[in-house]
């Protein structure tokens, strides 16, 4: 087995999984892309093994502390690890994100469950590599009809990956799904939908922010597939008006609210431009995409969290309610509540902190790898002026 000397002060050394090309002293045994390498400090000690990758800026990624081959035992015995905290915490078994990367010992595999489909992503080498024999481990341990393939993340061609999606197992649907959540039914494509087909990561929150639409007019922006809008509109919002700029998702949002026979003003347009062109909400949601996807652009996501939330403040009611997201794991969320503090100073505003929203238990956060927490959602309501 080939391996790798980590440098003093490397993050591995304080508890985190990864290892970044700049942290490497030195790299023995000619190691190949997607293997499995023993990772040590300067005094030769073993701080468990990872997977190799020369052409990603994060070349290993530990698995474990101790010597161990990517082999079907292994896959059984994470998968099945994770499948047993997801049943002892309550979670849904049939729509739920089975297995969550780092959080279940699997790096770069993202298994998400509708049903009887299961949808895999393996955003590594070596993962990838493996994701055949993944596929199967996942069928003998749920009793899934298929497992579909979604690697067709930009994020791939990071680790040098190809992008393709397909069937891996079983027999795919020949139409799209329907699934319900909070009482709403979503049509779900897992084959060409957005992501894996739902964002599984907003499945509580839609609980959580639609009761406080009882009554209030409600703009819900970057809707997507109507998510909030769609669950505000059911909990008797006075009016909801949904702001999508994807085409795609603007057709299935329409089709969401036919099936639910809920009336949904849709919004074909760019949020910012909905944002300048005024009127007056009691109940404003913004959950918009990662306005970063690396740590060198951070400022500039939090120019735009500012802008965002000053537009957006300045049409809130004088008893209003914002509820903002952020699903990107470089920004910190005091980085994103500074940024909103920002925006509401120049749109003249005071509001207060209600509650703070974090990532279902589907989505575990394991302590030392701050980057497997990444959504981070706040709830402000407007104060009076002062």
């Amino acid at each position: 087995m080939g391996g790798i000397i980590v440098r003093p002060r490397s993050r591995i050394l304080h508890g985190h999984d990864w290892v970044y090309s700049s942290e490497i002293l030195k790299t023995f045994g000619s190691p190949e892309d997607g293997s499995v390498v023993s990772i040590k400090d300067g005094r030769d000690q073993l701080l468990g093994v990872g997977i190799y990758n020369s052409k990603s800026q994060i070349v290993v990624r530990r698995f474990s502390r101790r010597r161990q081959d990517l082999d079907e035992d292994f896959f059984r015995r994470r998968i099945a690890q994770a499948l047993e905290y997801r049943i002892r915490a309550g979670c849904r078994t049939d729509l739920v994100r089975l297995v969550w990367s780092e959080s279940d010992g699997l790096p770069g595999v993202i298994v998400d469950r509708y049903g009887k489909i299961l949808v895999l992503q393996t955003l590594t080498k070596a993962m990838d590599l493996n994701r055949e024999l993944i596929a199967q481990v996942l069928v003998d341990l749920t009793g899934a009809g298929c497992v579909i393939e979604r690697n067709d993340a930009p994020v791939r061609t990071a680790e040098g990956l190809e992008l393709r999606s397909g069937l891996l197992s079983g027999r795919a649907p020949d139409q799209p799904v329907e699934v319900e959540t909070s009482g709403i039914k979503f049509l779900v494509d897992p084959l060409a939908g957005h992501k894996t087909g739902l964002y599984l990561d907003q499945l509580e929150s839609y609980d959580i922010v639609a009761p406080l639409a009882r009554g209030r007019r409600v703009l819900d922006c970057f809707s997507n597939q109507g998510g909030f809008a769609l669950a505000c509109a059911k909990q008797g919002a006075a009016s909801v008006a949904a702001v999508e700029s994807g085409a795609e998702s603007v057709a299935r949002l329409r089709e969401n609210a036919t099936r639910n026979g809920l009336e949904i003003e849709v919004k074909h347009a760019d949020v910012f431009d909905v944002l300048n062109r005024g009127g007056e909400y009691d109940l404003i949601i913004l959950d918009p995409p990662s306005f970063t996807k690396t740590r060198a652009k951070v400022n500039e996501a939090l120019r735009g969290y500012r802008d965002l939330h000053s537009r957006a403040a300045r049409l809130l009611a004088k008893d209003g309610l914002l509820v903002s997201f952020s699903c990107s794991h470089h920004v910190a969320a005091h980085e994103f509540e500074e940024a909103i503090s920002e925006g509401l100073q120049d749109a003249k505003r005071n509001m207060r902190l209600i509650r703070r929203i974090g990532q279902p238990l589907d989505h575990p956060v394991v302590m030392g790898i701050p980057e497997t927490e990444y959504l981070k959602g706040i709830v402000l309501e407007a104060m009076p002026g002062r």
